[in-house]
């Protein structure tokens, strides 16, 4: 989402179906411009407290404190987030899928370079100690995955 300010929002069609892509604040360290992203569509529905079901794409963001505001605007059902640190392994993760009050977290961004330090095992772990565990669905390479 290059040359967006945060919570900006675009339409775009894709397929077929018209989506709104809305950008989100970040902060990506050490230095760097770097964004995550809230897709929402008529298709996707609205949640029982009236707002619109989103897929939430967190980006390379360490947790900030403006991030707080996406349940004020969207239900999200599914967040995707980036959650592997090259710096350390941080319990970050699983606090911004609970301060967002999504459904369920797609963890993605680890194990994939050699330089990060946080890997599957060290998200199991962190996901079990902070009861989210039930909520993850885990990707493997070339295989679908139904997050409900």
């Amino acid at each position: 989402m290059c040359g967006m300010e945060p919570w900006k929002t675009i339409s775009v069609a894709l397929g077929g179906k018209q989506f709104k892509i809305t950008t989100t604040p970040y902060q990506h360290l050490p230095s760097g411009e770097c964004t995550g992203f809230i897709i929402t569509s008529k298709e996707f529905g609205v949640a029982t407290n009236g707002k619109p079901n989103a897929i939430y794409f967190t980006g390379d963001t360490v947790y900030i404190g403006e991030l707080a505001k996406i349940p004020e605007k969207f239900h999200v059902v599914c967040a995707v987030m980036n959650l592997g640190s090259a710096f350390a392994v941080l319990p970050q993760g699983a606090h911004l899928f609970r301060t967002i009050k999504a459904d369920y977290l797609v963890p993605m961004h680890y194990e994939s370079w050699g330089h990060f330090v946080q890997f599957g095992k060290d998200l199991v772990k962190v996901f079990e100690e902070e009861g989210i565990m039930d909520k993850v669905r885990w990707l493997s390479p070339g295989k679908s995955v139904k997050v409900p």
